[in-house]
């Protein structure tokens, strides 16, 4: 199974279903399941801001109870849309200009000429499997049970 290595409290909004897009400087053509491994950092200060700090919370985490250096969660990369515009506040992706704000803008860096990646049916883990992550995407040689 591939998987991507996300940083927290990226990682874990992902595989919570809270963050859809996750957004990089390259695109990927990889569609289909895919395992969101947690890195070992945490950006503690991002944590305590809203609306993350009260997004995870709603969730039972805090910067000092996120899952690190472990697959979280399985679910899917549906789709990966350019991103056409970044207004400020909402960006626009894709050629049929599907539009980006909220939380969901927040929680991503939508600068023109980044890549969105849809991701869907997440699924955590009953148990944080310990693996070590890589770059870019990689495969994820263990048995993963939900």
């Amino acid at each position: 199974m591939k998987a991507i290595t996300i940083r927290q409290p990226w990682a874990t909004l992902v595989a919570i279903g809270e963050k859809r897009f996750e957004t990089r400087s390259w695109r990927t053509n990889y569609r289909g399941e895919i395992a969101i491994h947690a890195g070992k950092k945490v950006d503690v200060k991002i944590c305590r801001q809203e609306p993350y700090r009260s997004i995870l919370q709603k969730h039972g985490y805090t910067a000092e109870r996120l899952p690190l250096g472990a697959v979280v969660a399985v679910g899917r990369l549906e789709q990966c849309y350019n991103v056409k515009a970044d207004l400020g506040t909402a960006a626009i992706l894709g050629e049929e200009a599907d539009l980006v704000d909220g939380a969901e803008y927040i929680f991503g860096d939508f600068s023109a000429g980044r890549y969105a990646w849809e991701m869907t049916d997440m699924r955590l883990l009953k148990e944080p499997l310990s693996v070590v992550g890589r770059l870019g995407l990689w495969n994820c040689d263990h048995p993963l049970r939900n």
